[in-house]
C-alpha cells in the first residue's frame, strides 16, 4: 500500500454529506437493535442474552462507521480561497 492512502486513512476525514450518513445509520441500526435484543432477550428471560445481541451489533455497526470509508467522502467541501493578511488589515485600519 502506498503511504500517502495510508496517511489519508489515519487522518479521517469524511464530508459533512458523509457525517449525515453515519449519522442516519447509526441512528437506525441501534433503534433496531434495541427492539430486536430486548424481544430477543424478553422471549428468553435472559439479561444477558440481551445485552450480548446489543452488544456485538454496536461492535459491528462500529466497524461500519469509524473508519473513514470512501463512501463517506464522496462529497468534499469547497472552501474560500484564503485572503492574505495585508487586505484584512486594509479593511480593519478604519478611516
Amino acid at each position: 500500500m502506498s503511504s500517502t492512502y495510508l496517511q489519508e486513512l489515519a487522518e479521517g476525514k469524511i464530508d459533512f454529506a458523509g457525517q449525515q450518513l453515519i449519522d442516519q445509520v447509526a441512528r437506525i441500526v441501534l433503534v433496531l437493535t434495541t427492539i430486536i435484543s430486548f424481544i430477543v432477550g424478553f422471549a428468553l428471560q435472559s439479561l444477558s442474552v440481551t445485552f450480548g445481541i446489543f452488544g456485538a451489533s454496536t461492535l459491528i455497526l462500529a466497524l461500519a462507521v469509524i473508519p473513514p470509508w470512501p463512501m463517506f467522502n464522496k462529497n468534499p467541501a469547497k472552501w474560500l480561497p484564503a485572503v492574505s493578511s495585508s487586505s484584512t488589515s486594509d479593511s480593519k485600519g478604519g478611516k
